[in-house]
């Protein structure tokens, strides 16, 4: 997803599903952490690994630290953050540093949003889980200038327009997640609803090649799975405004567009 403009995420590293190691230092029993984020296909140790890694690439990536601890101040959270950008830092710097200053990750904050994986034709696959918060107070977002080298804050409108004016890039499944929160006029509207979010079925998109360039095929789309690459002609006069709900994806340039059917 180079030049694209992603949610922050990783690779889950195998010290985050330590069932042991973690629990005393995350603010749910690990009941509770299978009540919040997992599923009947998902199971406690998966939970709990999925939501500590969400928490440590938002440090590394952000800067911002989704934790609490007794008697936290803002310098704190601001020290973490530097911390995060020193130059040779050991693979399990983050597990000791939460461990040592008795961090308890904010796991009651984190919400299921979405289960993907990436489509078959793609050379490197990846299974994700969009996990969704808010924004603890008192802290800022800063780019490592490593992983990521600018960040911005838009709203979901906002940023759908930006991409179809093709002032930003957004990736495939960043801008159907911003289309999906289009339609919560309010956060109390979009938090009211989280707590019943379930993953629900993966979303596995499929990748059609077409003589005007690659177009995705959501998994709710009237064609998905079936060679549908001769139906799909002249993307460029389907392009639908920003917002609007779409289940194909075509890529113009480096710009990914929904499309009507």
């Amino acid at each position: 997803m180079a030049g694209y403009h992603v949610f922050p995420g990783g690779t889950l590293d195998p010290e985050d599903t330590n069932v042991k190691t973690w629990t005393p230092y995350i603010d749910l029993s690990i009941d509770q952490v299978q009540q919040q984020l997992g599923d009947e296909n998902f199971s406690n140790e998966e939970a709990l690994g999925f939501g500590v890694a969400a928490i440590r690439e938002t440090l590394e990536e952000c800067g911002v630290l989704l934790a609490t601890g007794k008697s936290r101040s803002s310098q704190d959270y601001e020290r973490m953050a530097f911390q995060r950008l020193e130059k040779g830092l050991p693979k399990a710097w983050f597990q000791d540093r939460i461990i040592t200053e008795n961090w308890s990750l904010s796991f009651s904050h984190l919400y299921r949003w979405s289960h993907w994986i990436t489509p078959e034709q793609m050379k490197t696959r990846y299974d994700t889980r969009f996990f969704i918060t808010r924004m603890p107070p008192g802290q800022a977002c800063t780019p490592d200038e490593r992983e990521t080298h600018h960040g911005l804050w838009l709203t979901p409108q906002s940023a759908l327009e930006q991409n179809l004016d093709e002032t930003i890039a957004l990736s495939p499944p960043t801008l159907t997640t911003l289309t999906q929160l289009t339609k919560f006029e309010t956060f109390a509207a979009l938090f009211e609803k989280l707590p019943d979010q379930c993953w629900g079925e993966a979303l596995t998109p499929h990748v059609l090649t077409t003589s005007d360039g690659p177009v995705i095929l959501e998994p709710w789309d009237p064609l998905y799975g079936s060679d549908a690459a001769m139906n799909i002609q002249s993307p460029s006069k389907k392009v639908l405004a920003a917002g609007k709900w779409f289940s194909r994806i075509w890529r113009d340039g480096n710009i990914w567009k929904p499309i009507s059917t």
